[in-house]
């Protein structure tokens, strides 16, 4: 049996919902008619960078070096379009100035596009080494190709380097979807802002956070439920948080991390320590120290 709402019961609805009081706080009204950022578009975006930082893997799996340059020239392009318009699109979603002061958002939006493709051969060489650091630190795999495959932890960070680049390019909103894209496939919540360094790997990877001013060094492997967070939030007079200062931890060189472990502030974890799973830390730890669960 299907049943049909009543023009009675949807006009009421209708009329309820459209009370500005109810909602006046989860409403967007577009700036100079821009629309606000595609999550469609931007997953185009990523898929078409996956192809060029993967190429055979993503995209045509029938590429040949042979056809190397139109396979990554047609992406690139399509790539630099897309981002282009959602980098102008961000950008409007923040933005109160009127529209005569808004000349030159474009050609922002462009030269921030062409920076930010500068960026991918860069990105491809830290990815190479992540992709090498699950391979070897996984016994279960069987190849490089698996992990570029299969494993959640290639698939966040590869996310991850291309919204950092993006952050730093000091682009609105937009590398914060990128980053909770790969969230939401994965379960590794990775902030945009973290900083994080060549052969890094997550193994299992379901349920770790890294904090927004992490710094995290070369060589560092984390498992599952690992949080790197913030211990406080400072206030200011008025009550309001305070953003952007560190809070959050820095991982030196060489560092494991087991599965279920907290390290919350601005601690420093030194180089090649081990920190035993389900471990809660709120304090430095010393080069080469293990600091287990009791």
């Amino acid at each position: 049996m299907v049943s049909k709402i009543g023009g009675s019961v949807l006009t009421k609805v209708v009329d309820a919902l459209c009370e500005e009081e109810s909602y006046q706080t989860v409403y967007h009204m577009p700036e100079h008619d821009r629309p606000m950022p595609s999550i469609a578009a931007l997953g185009e975006f990523v898929e078409r960078l996956r192809a060029v930082l993967f190429p055979g893997y993503f995209g045509d799996s029938e590429i040949r070096p042979e056809t190397m340059r139109y396979h990554i020239g047609g992406n690139l392009d399509a790539a630099y379009r897309i981002l282009e318009e959602q980098i102008l699109r961000g950008h409007c979603f923040f933005c109160k100035a009127d529209e005569f002061n808004c000349t030159n958002c474009e050609a922002d939006a462009q030269r921030i596009a062409s920076e930010f493709m500068m960026k991918l051969p860069e990105i491809r060489r830290l990815l190479a080494t992540d992709v090498q650091a699950a391979y070897v630190g996984d016994p279960a795999s069987k190849s490089p190709g698996e992990t570029i495959f299969c494993y959640p932890s290639i698939i966040a960070m590869t996310h991850h380097r291309i919204a950092h680049e993006l952050y730093k390019l000091d682009v609105d909103l937009i590398p914060r979807i990128i980053g909770e894209m790969a969230h939401s496939k994965t379960g590794i919540d990775i902030h945009p802002g973290a900083q994080v360094g060549e052969h890094f790997f997550i193994d299992h990877g379901t349920g770790t956070v890294i904090g927004e001013t992490c710094i995290i060094g070369r060589n560092v492997r984390l498992y599952q439920g690992v949080t790197l967070g913030a211990k406080s939030f400072p206030q200011d007079d008025s009550g309001n948080l305070i953003k952007g200062i560190p809070r959050h931890p820095i991982v030196e060189d060489d560092v494991i991390v087991y599965s279920g472990a907290t390290i919350l502030g601005r601690v420093t974890i030194g180089k090649g320590s081990v920190i035993g799973g389900n471990v809660w830390v709120t304090r430095s730890v010393d080069a080469g120290e293990r600091l287990l669960q009791r």
